[in-house]
């Protein structure tokens, strides 16, 4: 009996140290293979952030030229918000590309570092914030074309700023990603 559970040990030995051994090794690949995805996902994530981010500084620019020429005719009653919009080169509002981030956000997010995840998160929250604010803008201006009032004027401003102030935030996020 005992040459019996010897034997059965030499022969179990060998083939739990066999499969410990194939379970190590893959673990450790599919580490690789998530460290390599991690890698291109960032690498996609950060040039997406650095055109949101060149884009949005371009924008505004725009944005407080049409401040300023809002400002500069706002006392002018013959002046009317389209004249001003025209004047100002008209309304731009910046592209937020987020498209790597929801691709992971989907797939594999556990790999990520919270941080990062929650600065993302922001920007996709801050992303929805920025259409709708850009959407009751149009809705403002399309009805009030035509006015030339000061109230109009400087709730034009208002919107503006506000949309601006929604774009820095998400510069803000984008900072916080990239210098980490």
């Amino acid at each position: 009996m005992k040459k019996n559970i010897l034997a059965f040990i030499k022969e179990i030995v060998p083939i739990i140290a066999g499969i410990l051994i194939a379970m190590y090794i893959n673990n450790w690949n599919e580490d690789r293979k998530d460290k390599k995805y991690i890698n291109q996902i960032f690498s996609s994530i950060n040039k997406e952030l650095a055109e949101t981010n060149e884009d949005i500084t371009e924008k505004l620019v725009v944005q407080e030229s049409l401040i300023d020429t809002v400002d500069f005719y706002l006392k002018n009653d013959s002046t009317s918000i389209l004249e001003i919009i025209l004047k100002a080169e008209g309304i731009k509002i910046p592209s937020i590309k987020i498209n790597s981030w929801k691709a992971i956000s989907n797939s594999k997010i556990e790999l990520m570092d919270y941080e990062k995840i929650s600065a993302l998160a922001n920007i996709e929250e801050q992303k929805e914030t920025l259409r709708m604010k850009g959407e009751y803008l149009l809705n403002f201006i399309y009805p009030n074309t035509k006015e030339t009032g000061i109230d109009k004027k400087e709730l034009l401003k208002l919107l503006i700023r506000d949309i601006t102030v929604t774009e820095k935030m998400i510069q803000n996020e984008i900072d916080r990603i990239t210098n980490d």
